[in-house]
């Protein structure tokens, strides 16, 4: 979609680690982590790949797999300086009515799950057409 509508559509991408998978929460961190070094999007597609090997050994690996250096990245994810963000984002998608991953919400219509393609491409054009009425 971001390919398609270039000038109209944003990602905004917030962490919402299931309370019921233990390591979720440290891996959103870790992402974050390689999002220092502009490795984030990289080292997110590797966590779904790896899931649900999420142990802090294995953390580090994957950085390591990204050339990231595995000291300064495991010195960044045992600071826990991300806690606080990820819990932020986690709170805000439970105040939107995020119950399951992934969810997407565009302009305020939320999609639950995996979806079609064609399903992101009608709420887009649906919002797009929403938008282009409210025009003076």
């Amino acid at each position: 979609m971001l390919a398609e509508f270039p000038d109209q559509v944003r990602l905004a991408y917030k962490d919402f680690p299931l309370d019921f998978h233990a390591g979720a929460e440290p891996a959103a961190m870790a992402a974050r982590c390689a999002g220092e070094r502009g490795r984030y999007w990289e080292y997110h597609d590797l966590l779904f790949v790896a899931q649900p090997a999420f142990t802090r050994a294995d953390l580090v690996t994957y950085a390591a797999r990204l050339g990231l250096p595995p000291e300064a990245f495991a010195a960044c994810l045992d600071s826990g300086q991300y806690r606080d963000a990820v819990r932020t984002d986690m709170r805000e998608g439970r105040a939107a009515g995020v119950s399951a991953t992934p969810t997407f919400f565009i302009n305020g219509r939320r999609l639950v799950g995996s979806q079609p393609l064609g399903a992101f491409r009608e709420a887009v054009q649906d919002a797009l057409r929403d938008a282009d009425a409210k025009r003076p």
